[in-house]
């Protein structure tokens, strides 16, 4: 009798030339958005938790590296021996991570040896997707760093709009795309009766583990808003003295504002006659009707409860867009805005990142994946609030209504802004 094990069955042939394709799209969608950088720009690091663009170009490689190539490929010698450390990001797993703080002081290797890696790498996938029989974990693992890679491009764009920020001479990233003039439309109201209802990712489309199983949860009766709040209306916030009144506050995002000077949404400047904004294309004026963004969940927390408002759970906030008849319109990567837009109609997609009011946290029978991989999304599941919707910098395939985004309550250097809900 063998004492081999089962035989893993093979991805679809189809299944591989799709990822083949995507892969190829995917990869160089990440350097062409690298394209209006120089080499100084790629480099730098404005504030630990934020990566210079060189790091992200690399530890997405290393991503492929790791987790397919080498396991596909076991005669497969690295680029370079010391980019297992540089590179990792943070699977204790597969070895030790240079210190993320210090990422902005690797000159070397250089932007273009951090290219060459990335031509090594792509080369090396394209072997394995060729590869007669390519097992279905494999195929798997490069759909997963595919989305892996699509998460990195939104941070490359916010990480370097933070960089551009801390410059006196406030430069533009690029020239955009004209945001369109448009008016923010009335405020809806959509209700929702109490009910059991499901929630997260049925199988068998991708996902990330942390939108997995899908679950009945018990949402009570409750009112949410069409639409985003927009500047116009957190500047009437910021002009009655939010930041300045403790009551409507939490006690740590009391303590944040205090401690960092907040009194505006991050990227607000104080013009001689009107507010103003810094974007990816430079600094202009403030456009009331654009939806808020750049603010904490604590400056979110505390609008939504000047206003005699909460904000959504993110049941809610599921629940809500899998109901809307528009499904994923909104502005994404794609449009070249790189900003926030005016929408003049209900939208639960796109622009801003949406804070609810819920911890990130398991789903009832959750279980991170076996090995390394697991550490993606689990071991970060406490202290962190869960956000939904995608933004301005997110690409379009890379969204759904179950994506579970999520960032500590503190951090606003994210398109990340709101949408009002209250009990009904």
């Amino acid at each position: 009798m063998s004492s081999q094990g089962p035989v893993e069955a093979a991805a679809s042939r189809e299944f591989v030339r799709e990822l083949g394709d995507r892969f190829c799209d995917v990869r160089l969608a990440t350097e062409r958005l690298c394209e209006p950088l120089d080499p100084e720009d790629a480099g730098a690091q404005s504030m630990p938790c934020t990566s210079p663009t060189k790091w992200h170009l690399a530890h997405t490689s290393w991503f492929f590296e790791t987790f397919v190539i080498e396991p596909a490929v076991p005669e497969y010698r690295r680029f370079h021996a010391d980019f297992s450390v540089l590179f990792n990001s943070y699977y204790n797993a597969v070895g030790e991570q240079h210190p993320r703080p210090q990422r902005g002081l690797l000159t070397r290797p250089t932007l273009r040896e951090v290219l060459e890696y990335r031509e090594h790498v792509d080369q090396h996938v394209a072997v394995v997707l060729q590869k007669e029989g390519l097992e279905q974990h494999l195929a798997e693992r490069i759909e997963l760093g595919l989305h892996h890679e699509q998460q990195h491009q939104e941070l490359i764009l916010t990480d370097i709009k933070h960089l551009f920020a801390q410059n006196p001479l406030r430069p533009a990233f690029a020239e955009l795309e004209a945001t369109p003039e448009a008016r923010a439309g009335a405020v809806e109201w959509f209700e929702f009766d109490e009910e059991l209802q499901e929630i997260g990712l049925d199988l068998p489309e991708f996902g990330f583990d942390n939108e997995r199983p899908r679950h009945r949860a018990l949402v009570h009766g409750f009112e949410i808003a069409s639409r985003l709040v927009t500047n116009g209306e957190f500047a009437e916030f910021v002009e009655a003295g939010g930041y300045a009144l403790p009551e409507f506050w939490l006690s740590d995002g009391w303590a944040k504002v205090l401690r960092e000077g907040w009194r505006a949404p991050l990227y607000w400047q104080s013009g001689d006659a009107a507010w103003q904004q810094f974007t990816l294309g430079g600094t202009r004026d403030l456009r009331a009707d654009e939806p808020v963004c750049h603010v904490s969940y604590y400056e979110a927390d505390a609008y939504a409860r000047w206003r005699g408002e909460r904000l959504p759970t993110e049941a809610e906030w599921e629940v809500a867009a899998s109901c809307s008849p528009e499904g994923l319109r909104g502005n994404f990567v794609e449009s070249g805005l790189l900003q926030p837009a005016a929408s003049s109609g209900p939208q639960f997609f796109g622009d801003v990142w949406e804070w609810t009011r819920s911890p990130y946290a398991p789903y009832p029978g959750y279980k991170a994946p076996a090995g390394a991989v697991g550490e993606y999304n689990g071991k970060f599941m406490a202290n962190q609030i869960v956000l939904r919707g995608g933004s301005c910098a997110t690409p379009r395939s890379h969204i759904r209504p179950s994506y579970r985004n999520f960032f500590y309550p503190g951090d606003r250097w994210q398109f990340s802004g709101l949408r009002l809900a209250r009990d009904s």
